[in-house]
């Protein structure tokens, strides 16, 4: 692999012919040793690893651990104890990891081809009750796969409406926003003739029409939920929607924020939207083993 000048100052910025190896070291985190280069025309010195992610991480050690505790049902800062490391660390690690499972999330859907998937809705709180989220979530039918996962912000209902509205002032419902990103991000992936299916939730026709006109499209009605799973799990002997439930159920086992009845509550939607970056990659790539 060539290597290019970085230094933007430099007559050959972003060239490689001027660029010459320039001994190696030894880098502390990992124990690996690691080739350095010299630009010949600004002097300018860099290594392989300066253009990398995981540039000044001084613990990569621990970035595969903190990768399984997040997607385990761990909150993080249990996993800052077990690994004996600050909480601080493990939020820049979350930050870090978000980063690079989208790009990863956003290549394996530019390598599937989907021939029919499942949507639904999960509900959630932003530190409180009054203050709910939805996800919208899009699996593939035939093969698992998470396909994405986008939060957004809804206001309270039922019998906590008017307690919320006394509270925090009407809440905006960005909803449709959060499934217009999330069938954006499926447009390219999936077959335009392919098989969507979903429960009765008014909102899904209009992206489903709008996103893939050619596309099956079938609705069911919502069943009531077991005792397992959750309660993303229905109770019948043969669910339609068993993929999609399947994979809720996962989610709230797994992400430590999601779980019914806890005290691991979202602080920042935009977290939570991150740890489930994080999810979808070890869900496809490390539980499901797709490479």
């Amino acid at each position: 692999m060539k290597y290019n000048c970085p230094n933007f100052q430099c007559q050959n910025y972003q060239k490689s012919h001027s660029v010459i190896k320039h001994g190696r070291f030894r880098r502390k985190s990992d124990s690996r040793w690691i080739q350095r280069f010299k630009c010949k025309q600004c002097n300018k010195q860099f290594s392989k690893a300066s253009f990398t992610l995981e540039k000044y991480q001084k613990k990569r050690r621990i970035n595969l651990k903190v990768l399984e505790g997040l997607s385990s049902g761990l909150s993080m800062r249990r996993i800052a104890k077990l690994l004996r490391v600050d909480k601080k660390t493990i939020k820049r690690k979350l930050d870090y990891l978000a980063i690079k499972c989208e790009k990863k999330n956003n290549e394996f859907l530019k390598s599937v081809r989907v021939e029919a998937f499942q949507i639904d809705d999960i509900i959630t709180t932003e530190h409180t009750k009054l203050k709910p989220l939805s996800i919208s979530v899009a699996v593939d039918m035939n093969k698992r796969y998470l396909l994405g996962c986008e939060v957004s912000q809804i206001g309270a209902f039922g019998k906590l409406a008017e307690k919320s509205r006394r509270k925090y002032g009407k809440r905006r419902n960005e909803h449709k926003k959060g499934l217009r990103r999330l069938f954006k991000k499926l447009e390219d992936c999936v077959d335009k003739d392919a098989l969507i299916c979903s429960d009765d939730h008014g909102f899904y026709p209009e992206f489903v029409g709008r996103y893939f006109p050619d596309a099956s499209y079938k609705r069911y009605k919502s069943e009531r939920s077991c005792v397992v799973g959750q309660g993303e799990l229905k109770k019948l002997r043969r669910d339609p929607l068993f993929a999609i439930n399947h994979a809720c159920a996962m989610l709230r086992a797994n992400i430590n924020r999601l779980v019914r009845r806890t005290w691991c509550t979202t602080k920042d939607p935009k977290m939570l939207q991150k740890h489930l970056e994080v999810f979808i990659y070890y869900f496809n790539h490390i539980y499901l083993k797709t490479g």
